[in-house]
């Protein structure tokens, strides 16, 4: 499983310029089934991804389509997280 943490780079007037788009590719993602949650992080400083199912390159290569990353508006970094306990809701996290 992969934690995806964006950092935003610019003023949130800017983000909210592309977050329709961004939203819109985070429910594609999710559709697909490749990310678990996503959403924002409070204060607004950016946002988390839990991924699934990918590769670290299939993942690297789905990020950089993601409007925010395009525009050059955020920061991401990718935590590759080995679930070995979990709510046995989450079980199909367990490596």
């Amino acid at each position: 499983m992969f934690i995806v943490h964006l950092s935003y780079l610019v003023p949130l007037e800017e983000i909210d310029q592309h977050v329709e788009p961004h939203r819109a590719w985070v429910e594609a993602g999710v559709a697909d089934g490749v990310f678990v949650a996503a959403g924002p992080l409070t204060p607004r400083t950016g946002g988390v991804i839990l991924a699934h199912g990918l590769t670290r390159e299939a993942l690297e290569a789905r990020l950089a389509e993601d409007p925010f990353a395009k525009a050059g508006l955020i920061r991401v970094e990718i935590l590759d997280h080995a679930i070995r306990v979990a709510d046995p809701r989450l079980a199909f996290l367990k490596s």
